[in-house]
């Protein structure tokens, strides 16, 4: 046998101990993520996407059954890789023709927006005594698209897994209620399809939240909603490489070495190169379905990982203040938001 031979044999051999270990958890992770795709076609629960529903059927097996030992290898490989992985294919969803289509003064509203929604928030987290890096995800799922900027925010800030959790929480449980208010609002105010679909589009939390909310008053509201939202969370990218740098910035001031292991979030380079592809027109439609399906299976397996490592008793003392900020930029966003289209648009 030659050295290129052994070459070979000792790289398959590792690769095949490295899915040994990680293959369990994995596929733990994964039959979690696939239940919520089920789940989700019940009755009442389709208004719930399931990145929200796996990270709550995590929590559950974690709370109930325990989390097997042989299964932490994958769980940890399905909280890193397998959520990079998602993240950049999320940019498959977006184009630059559709941001175009909100124009100038709505990218401008949901930029004012998010930056004050997020800077309120971070105050208010303060004022409050929230722990920093939990302030930042909730800041972030409030003020950008829910679960997927949450997890995304996680990656350079590093919180524990109950903090994501509660954010996760937080943004579910205030965009529902967004959900349900805001066609009540909008029918009140008499808004028109534009005004109210970019109202939706710029302060709901979640994709799926918006969709139901913006086309509850109609396709033209819905559907310009739906592009307001999709044009948002293209912001997520700037944000996390903001968020990433200013932690490099901070740790540095503690030598070298600190410094050297400060997070760098290049997966989200590659959820701007995925937007870049997306624009192009090249991608067939059925891929960019598949496509979708795909990065939305990658984000609820790498939340039903997170739910897997969530104790309950620590969400428990994290104690109410944490809901009382997620509550606090739930109105901020929506007031705010409400306002300056009520003016703008």
């Amino acid at each position: 046998m030659t050295q290129i031979d052994f070459g070979r044999q000792a790289w398959l051999d590792g690769s095949l101990a490295r899915l040994g270990r990680v293959g369990p958890g994995l596929a733990l992770c994964a039959a979690i993520a696939a239940a919520a795709f089920v789940l989700r076609l019940l009755p009442g629960i389709g208004v719930l996407s399931p990145l929200i529903l796996a990270i709550l059927l995590g929590m559950a097996v974690r709370n109930t059954l325990g989390t097997p030992v042989a299964a932490r290898p994958g769980i940890a490989f399905g909280m890193r890789p397998v959520l990079r992985a998602g993240i950049v294919l999320l940019g498959l969803q977006l184009t630059l023709w559709q941001v175009m289509a909100v124009g100038g003064t709505g990218i401008a509203l949901i930029a004012a927006l998010l930056v004050a929604t997020f800077g309120f928030t971070t105050w208010l987290g303060r004022m409050l005594g929230v722990d920093a890096r939990l302030t930042q995800l909730i800041a972030a799922g409030s003020s950008i698209c829910g679960a997927s900027a949450v997890i995304a925010t996680n990656a350079v800030t590093g919180a524990r897994d109950e903090d994501v959790a509660y954010a996760v929480a937080c943004v579910t449980v205030f965009g529902s209620l967004s959900m349900v208010l805001m066609p009540v609002i909008g029918g009140a105010l008499d808004m028109s399809a534009h005004a109210y679909g970019l109202w939706t589009g710029a302060s709901i939390h979640e994709v799926a939240q918006v969709v139901a909310a913006a086309y509850a008053r109609g396709a033209e509201a819905g559907e310009f909603g739906t592009i307001a939202k999709l044009s948002r969370v293209m912001m997520l990218a700037p944000m996390v490489l903001a968020l990433g740098f200013l932690a490099r910035g901070k740790r540095s001031g503690g030598g070298g070495e600190r410094a050297a292991a400060a997070p760098i979030p290049w997966f989200v380079l590659g959820f701007v190169a995925m937007v870049g592809v997306a624009s192009t027109g090249i991608v067939p439609q059925p891929a960019l379905d598949g496509g979708a399906v795909l990065t939305q299976f990658l984000l609820a397996t790498a939340l039903a990982a997170m739910g897997l490592e969530t104790d309950i008793g620590g969400l428990r003392a994290a104690g109410l203040r944490p809901a009382l900020l997620g509550a606090g930029a739930w109105i901020f966003i929506s007031a705010l938001g409400l306002a300056l289209v009520l003016v703008l648009a």
